[in-house]
C-alpha cells in the first residue's frame, strides 16, 4: 500500500470482518481469457485488464479444488498476476506477495507495493500477486448481506452503549444465515490451510521448486501455515506486522489483539494531537487526549449527530470509536481524525467518507467471514461474549469490548473441516519477521507469540515506529534496509534486532 493512501474506510474495508489490514485495490485487473488457463502445462499468460496498471503485468487463471479432500472433484480458479524479473541474469525466483485480511485483494499488488521493493529485489524475483480463494478476480463468493450490515461499525461488533450484546448476537445469526443462504459449496472451503495449499498450487503451475514470499498482517499467518505444510518449498520468507498464532484461538485471537494494540498506539496520535502549533490540535497536553476522546464517544452515545451519505447515517460513539481504529493504522489518518472530533464537539460532522463499492464489501466480507469462522470454531453461548465483553470494557475503554465480542462465527452453521495448524519450529531456517513496535491491528505482543513458535526459524526485526504495515511503509529507514537485503542476498541478522 502506497503513502497516497485509500480513505479509512477502503483501508479498514478490505480487512471487511476483521482484522485486519491489506487495502481494497481502487481497480481489479482480470485475465483476458480466464477460462482458458489451467494448471497443466506453460500458464497462458495475457495482458491484465484494468487502470493504472504497470504494462508489464500479466494475469492467468490456476485451476486448484475447492476440496482438497476431493482434489480431483470440482475445481475453482485463483487469478495470478506476475512482473518478471528486471534482470533476468539476477533473477532468484519467484517472490509471493501475500496480501492482508481476510478479504484483501492482491492480484495487482506488483504493479502497486511491488514497485516500492528496492531495484536489487525486482532483479532477483518475479513478482507473484494473487487473489485468494473467494475473491475478486478468482471465483467469487458473497453472501448477499443487508446493506447495513456492510458498515464497518457492525462488522466490527461493537457492543452497545451499556455493553449489551443482545443486538450482536443477532446481528450474528442474520449473518450467518445470510452466507449459508448464498455462499454456495465454496464458503465452507475458504480457510488459511487451503490458502496455503492455493499458493503451493500456484509455485507448481510456474514451475518453481521453491518461493520466496513476503506477507503482510494476515499474510502473515498465511505465510506461516504455507511454512509448516511445506517447509522445504520455502526460500526467503518475510512476515510484516503479525499475527498471533494460537491453535486455540487462531482468529479470535487477531480480533482479541485490537485491544492491546490500540492501546499500543494511542499516545502517538495524543502527542501529535496535542502538539503546539499543530492546526489540528486538541488539547494542551497529550494526558488531556484520553478523557475527550471518551467523553465525546460517550456523549455520542447518547446523542447521535446526523450524517447524511454514511453507513449508518449517523455519527454515534461506535463509529467514532471505528474510526479511531481505522486511523490508527497509518499516522498519516490523524489529521482526518482530529477534524471529525473538532468537527463533532461543534455538533456537526464533515462530509461523508466515501467507501468501496458494495460488490467488492460483499465479496470482501463473505471470504473475511468465512476465513475467520471456518479456521476455528467460536463459542455459541452469549454468556461467553458478555464476560469476554465486560472485562474488556474495564480494562480497555477505548476499544468499548469490540475485541472479545460475537462475530458471525458465534453462530456459523458449519464447523470446521480440519483443526488449525499449529506452528512449531520445524524446517528450514528461512524466515525474517519485521514487526512495528505500536501496530494497532497486529500489536507486538502477538508478534512475539509468533517468534517464539517459528524458533530457530526466525528472526525478528522489531521496529520503532507505529502503524500497521512496517516494510516500505509505516516503518523506518533501519528496518526496511534490513528487510531489502535480506530479501536481496539472503543474508538475515544473525539474531534479533531493534531498528531505533
Amino acid at each position: 500500500m502506497t503513502k497516497n493512501k485509500r480513505n479509512a474506510a477502503l483501508l479498514a474495508a478490505s480487512a471487511a470482518i476483521l482484522s485486519l489490514t491489506a487495502p481494497l485495490a481502487a481497480t481489479a485487473s482480470t485475465p483476458a481469457a480466464p477460462n482458458a488457463l489451467s494448471t497443466v502445462g506453460p500458464l497462458d499468460w495475457q495482458p491484465c485488464e484494468g487502470r493504472g496498471l504497470d504494462p508489464r503485468q500479466e494475469c492467468a487463471t490456476v485451476d486448484v479444488p475447492m476440496d482438497y479432500a476431493d482434489p480431483t472433484g470440482k475445481q475453482i480458479g485463483i487469478a495470478v498476476s506476475r512482473i518478471p524479473s528486471e534482470n533476468p541474469e539476477a533473477r532468484r525466483g519467484a517472490l509471493f506477495l501475500i496480501p492482508g485480511g481476510p478479504g484483501g485483494l492482491g492480484l495487482d499488488t506488483p504493479s502497486g507495493k511491488g514497485q516500492k521493493l528496492p531495484k536489487a529485489v525486482r532483479d532477483t524475483y518475479d513478482l507473484i500477486g494473487f487473489d485468494p480463494r473467494g475473491l475478486g478476480r478468482s471465483t467469487p463468493v458473497s453472501c448477499g448481506l443487508e446493506h447495513a450490515d456492510l458498515a464497518m461499525s457492525r462488522l466490527r461488533p461493537w457492543p452497545a452503549a451499556d455493553g449489551s450484546i443482545s443486538e450482536n448476537m443477532t446481528t450474528a445469526q442474520r449473518m450467518s444465515d445470510a452466507c449459508a443462504r448464498n455462499g454456495g459449496d465454496l464458503i465452507r472451503h475458504i480457510t488459511t490451510a487451503n490458502e496455503a495449499r492455493d499458493i503451493d498450487r500456484i509455485r507448481a503451475a510456474l514451475g518453481e521448486r521453491k518461493l520466496s514470499a513476503w506477507g503482510v498482517s494476515y499474510g502473515t499467518y498465511v505465510g506461516a501455515v504455507y511454512s509448516q505444510l511445506f517447509p522445504r518449498r520455502t526460500d526467503r520468507v518475510v512476515l510484516d506486522s503479525n499475527d498471533d498464532p494460537d491453535p486455540t484461538r487462531v482468529s479470535r485471537a487477531w480480533v482479541a489483539a485490537h485491544e492491546q494494540g490500540v492501546e499500543d498506539t494511542f499516545p502517538e496520535f495524543a502527542k501529535w494531537a496535542s502538539a503546539p502549533g499543530n492546526p489540528h490540535r486538541l488539547a494542551e497536553t497529550a494526558a488531556e487526549v484520553r478523557p475527550l476522546f471518551l467523553e465525546l464517544a460517550a456523549e455520542l452515545d447518547r446523542e447521535p449527530i446526523p450524517w447524511p451519505g454514511a453507513n449508518p447515517g449517523e455519527l454515534n460513539g461506535n463509529v467514532l470509536r471505528q474510526t479511531l481504529l481505522n486511523t490508527l493504522y497509518d499516522p498519516d489518518g490523524f489529521p482526518k481524525l482530529a477534524e471529525l472530533i473538532l468537527a463533532a464537539r461543534k455538533g456537526t460532522v464533515p462530509p461523508a467518507p466515501q467507501g468501496p463499492p458494495e460488490a467488492m464489501m460483499q465479496n470482501a466480507v463473505a471470504v473475511g467471514s468465512a476465513v475467520l469462522c471456518n479456521d476455528i470454531e467460536w463459542p455459541r453461548s452469549p454468556a461467553a461474549y458478555e464476560k469476554g465483553v465486560a472485562e474488556s470494557r474495564a480494562k480497555y475503554p477505548l476499544t468499548a469490548g469490540m475485541p472479545r465480542n460475537a462475530m458471525p462465527c458465534a453462530a456459523w452453521p458449519y464447523k470446521p473441516k480440519e483443526a488449525p495448524v499449529r506452528i512449531t519450529d520445524s524446517g528450514p531456517s528461512t524466515i525474517l519477521l519485521v514487526q512495528n513496535e505500536r501496530d494497532p491491528a497486529t500489536p507486538l505482543s502477538g508478534a512475539l507469540k509468533l517468534r517464539t513458535a517459528l524458533g530457530k526459524r526466525a528472526t525478528m526485526v522489531t521496529v520503532n515506529s507505529t502503524g500497521h504495515d512496517a516494510y516500505l511503509d509505516n516503518g523506518n529507514e533501519c528496518g526496511d534496509r534490513t528487510v531489502s537485503h535480506y530479501l536481496a542476498t539472503g543474508e538475515r541478522p544473525g539474531r534479533d534486532t531493534y531498528c531505533a
